[in-house]
């Protein structure tokens, strides 16, 4: 770098913060506004060497470079390393400039040498050794070929029906003089003898099916069904009447039972409680604490015993070749656990270059070493750059006077109206008020679910006990209208309401649908929400990282801002469906590294949960 050294330090932070710290080190290259970095590990001295250059450049010398720098750098300050270590070598001072320059000059050089491709002479292609006659293409080859085919099928087929049907051979039919009639025959006459024949087959079969069954066609028309648990009075049933632009008053208030609604009545309202999975590992020491009596002075001696031969013993570096097959074990164990093929692969690679050349005791194996590392990443990626505290950003909004704004989205069929109505219910417990925007006004009965979550949650909260204050409305315009234009209604709404949040509900839309993800795009660029959450659920595996990328593609493409507003934060819907196949979660925030900000576990509102890490990769390595 030509002038200040200042230049290459945030492109180097960017790499330490995204790659480095974040376990995504499956790649070699990073890109960083208008540079590109590629970078090497040296597990074994804990070094990274990186080479930046200009994004548009295309420098075919710079894996060498990099190679031949890390060769020179360690046999250089070898002895140095190994007496002071690498923060020892590096607070002090080193002189490598000169060699720098001269292994820089080399790699241009041996780029230049490289000499050009020449194209094959006619003589040395394949083409010269064939012959003018085996290029000639006789006509009618190919559908002879054809034919032979069709007639081995249509002669198992025969074998087939006769075999079915040998009553039919019997009835008197000459076959041989048939077949011999039919070598005599025209093609004319035999197609007109196939077609009487296919006739009366029909209307022999015709004939046989006809039976007479007057009483059982009598009965015409379809009878309505009524469930036991309906109500036949299609009076009550209908809502179309109903107050609309939030006047939650209008609404009757449903009876209905508390606990099915809320499912556990023991639980701290307003609290958002973290995922909780036991592993076996957990199960085990727990078991050993209970029973400690009688190994306890065996286990002591061996512990010390192996602890001071591991001290003693000399140790080994890990290799590419010893770590291959544990790494593809682990890559098919992740791929089975529902993580995206590819984010498995990128994963066992970041693995291999952190753990390569790095010293490990005798007596540790590699199988555990890969595990720990593989853990360790796992749970470094399910804890993302940024936390979204949702209560802190809408206490911050208070104070400024205005709403909090959160917009949810997705593809169709993952639960967002549901979701939306269990954090609905979560923020009026911690006491803020809601208002919910019916931006879906595409898909049939979206508005009367939002209706129907609405009277429940208001018969949940009344007003009468918050200080006569309604504590959630639905803010509603039916269908067929402008999703943007209706979200900055209820907006402007919540503003002169005192509403402290707006949760913005937007229809399903598949992420190859380019008309519906420009609306989604305007709505989201129009109305600028504090909060953009994508809405997906954990039974998906590779499909996750297309929807989030194309997702985040579109609302970029289709944005019409300098920077364009993308995807927030992700909830994770139908948690409680998939047992221990958790690798959604690790697959959404690997391709986004975007926080899982809330988990639905469940049909009832208190079923949402914050994620817990660790309780996620415990699920994920178990066997």
């Amino acid at each position: 770098v030509q002038g200040p050294a200042a230049a290459a330090t945030a492109p180097v932070n960017a790499l330490i913060r995204s790659v480095l710290l974040q376990e995504r080190g499956g790649n070699n290259s990073f890109t960083h506004e208008a540079l590109t970095l590629k970078y090497k590990l040296d597990n074994q001295f804990e070094l990274v060497f990186v080479v930046g250059f200009q994004k548009i450049l295309t420098l075919t010398y710079v894996d060498k470079l990099i190679d031949d720098v890390h060769k020179e750098f360690r046999d250089k300050y070898r002895n140095e390393f190994q007496q002071k270590g690498a923060l020892g070598l590096l607070n002090g001072t080193f002189d490598f400039k000169d060699d720098f320059m001269r292994l820089l000059r080399d790699a241009e050089e041996s780029s230049k040498v490289r000499a050009p491709t020449v194209m094959k002479t006619f003589e040395q292609s394949l083409k010269s050794q064939k012959t003018v006659k085996c290029m000639i293409e006789t006509r009618g080859e190919k559908p002879k070929e054809k034919v032979k085919n069709k007639k081995n099928k249509g002669s198992k087929k025969e074998g087939i029906e006769a075999v079915a049907a040998p009553g039919k051979a019997s009835v008197g039919e000459k076959q041989p003089s048939a077949a011999g009639e039919k070598e005599e025959l025209t093609k004319d006459e035999i197609l007109q003898k196939n077609r009487e024949e296919f006739f009366k087959r029909h209307m022999k079969a015709g004939e046989k099916s006809r039976s007479p069954k007057p009483e059982a066609q009598k009965e015409k028309g379809k009878k309505p069904r009524v469930w036991d648990l309906g109500n036949s009075n299609a009076k009550v049933l209908d809502y179309s009447n109903s107050a609309t632009n939030g006047s939650a008053e209008a609404c009757p208030v449903e009876e209905f039972d508390p606990d099915v609604a809320l499912g556990d009545r023991n639980r701290e309202p307003g609290r958002l409680y973290d995922l909780e999975y036991e592993s076996d590992d957990e199960a085990e020491e727990e078991k050993v604490i209970q029973n400690p009596s009688k190994p306890s002075t065996k286990k002591g001696g061996l512990g010390g015993m192996f602890g001071m031969l591991k001290g003693l013993v000399g140790s080994k570096s890990l290799t590419r070749e010893d770590m291959d097959p544990v790494l593809e074990k682990m890559k098919d164990h992740l791929i089975a656990k529902n993580v995206a093929a590819e984010i498995a692969v990128q994963l066992c690679e970041s693995v291999a270059k952190k753990l390569e050349g790095k010293v490990m005791g005798t007596f540790t194996t590699v199988t555990s070493t890969v595990k720990q590392a593989l853990q360790e990443a796992l749970v470094q990626i399910l804890q993302p750059q940024r936390r979204v505290d949702v209560l802190r950003d809408v206490m911050d909004a208070q104070r400024h006077r205005r709403p909090y704004v959160v917009t949810f989205c997705g593809v169709n069929g993952v639960g967002k109206s549901t979701n939306l109505a269990k954090i609905s219910f979560w923020l009026i417990e911690n006491g803020f008020s809601v208002l919910i925007a019916a931006c879906d006004t595409f898909r049939a009965g979206a508005v009367e679910q939002l209706r129907t979550h609405t009277r429940r949650l208001n018969a949940l909260h009344p007003p009468e006990s918050h200080g006569g204050r309604t504590m959630v409305q639905l803010y509603e315009k039916g269908y067929g209208k402008d999703a943007a234009g209706i979200a900055m209604e209820a907006i402007s709404y919540a503003r002169n309401q005192g509403f402290d949040v707006v949760l913005v509900d937007t229809a399903g839309r598949m992420q190859d649908n380019a008309p519906l993800m420009t609306a989604l795009a305007k709505l989201i660029a129009v109305n600028a929400p504090d909060l953009v959450l994508f809405v997906g659920e954990a039974l998906v595996g590779n499909e996750a990282v297309d929807q989030l990328v194309k997702f985040n593609k579109a609302l970029a493409d289709h944005s019409m801002a300098q920077t364009p507003r993308l995807i927030d934060g992700i909830v994770l819907t139908k948690f409680d469906t998939i047992d221990d196949k958790v690798g959604a979660a690790i697959s959404m925030t690997y391709i986004t590294s975007k926080p899982i900000v809330f988990v639905g576990t469940g049909q009832t509102y208190c079923d949402l949960r914050s994620l817990n890490a660790k309780a996620v990769v415990a699920a994920l390595m178990k066997a």
